[in-house]
């Protein structure tokens, strides 16, 4: 697990935790709304879609 997605669970946590405080998130839809909130906080992050290593290829090419 890189920085980013570190970053990205640290601060999807944060904004779950308070929207199940505010009661927009329940119990049972939580697996459902983390996922698209993660993803959301990834691309903002990245500036790709969770799940796509294109930015992980794009480091490492300018690492080499």
């Amino acid at each position: 697990m890189d920085k980013y997605d570190k970053q990205a669970l640290q601060v999807a946590k944060e904004v779950v935790i308070k929207f199940i405080e505010v009661g927009r998130i329940s119990p049972s839809n939580f697996g459902q709304n983390f996922d698209v909130i993660y993803k959301d906080i990834m691309r903002t992050i990245t500036g790709v879609t969770a799940g796509d290593d294109s930015y992980r290829m794009e480091t490492a090419e300018e690492s080499e």
